[in-house]
Order: C-alpha cells, then sequence, then structure tokens
C-alpha cells in the first residue's frame, strides 16, 4: 500500500508531498518505519523516483515547502547513511 504506484509512478508519499500534507506525511512516515525494510523505506521513499524520476524532495523543494523539506532531511538523517546523503545530495 504504501510503495503502490498511481499511473504517474507516484506513491502516497509523493502525493502528501505535493499536496503540502504534513499530518499526513508523519502519519506515512510511522507507517513506513513499522511495515518497510530497510531499503525499501531508503529507495523506495525516502529516495523514491515517479516516473518523471521526481523525488518528493523535489516536490517540496520546487514549490517552497519548507516544513516538509526539513521533516525529509531529519527523517533522512535517521535512515540514511553519511556516504547515502553525500551520493543523493552532494
Amino acid at each position: 500500500m504504501l510503495l503502490d504506484e498511481d499511473s504517474m509512478g507516484r506513491t502516497v508519499w509523493h502525493n502528501a508531498v505535493d499536496r503540502s500534507q504534513i499530518e499526513e506525511l508523519e502519519t506515512l512516515w510511522e507507517w513506513a518505519k513499522a511495515d518497510l525494510r530497510t531499503n525499501e523505506l531508503n529507495k523506495n521513499l525516502l529516495l523514491g523516483k515517479d516516473n518523471k524520476e521526481t523525488t518528493a524532495w523535489y516536490l517540496a523543494a520546487r514549490q517552497c515547502y519548507i516544513s516538509e523539506l526539513l521533516n525529509l532531511w531529519e527523517w533522512a538523517k535517521q535512515e540514511l547513511t553519511t556516504e547515502e546523503l553525500y551520493n543523493r545530495f552532494c
């Protein structure tokens, strides 16, 4: 359910960020941490891309959703290694 994709390849994670639904995003994060394996959490949720190679990070940044970006960053720091963060953002 958490990683199911719509016709654009977006998960509920992408859509929550795109609609600036911070409470929904926080709930999805808690569910994901409880239900997903680490590699699914990292690759398919935190760093997941849609059909246009767009990440939730990009959606939040494009629309200047600062709260969403801050949450994504905090969650990434909890789950991703320094190397994964560097490879993704540098």
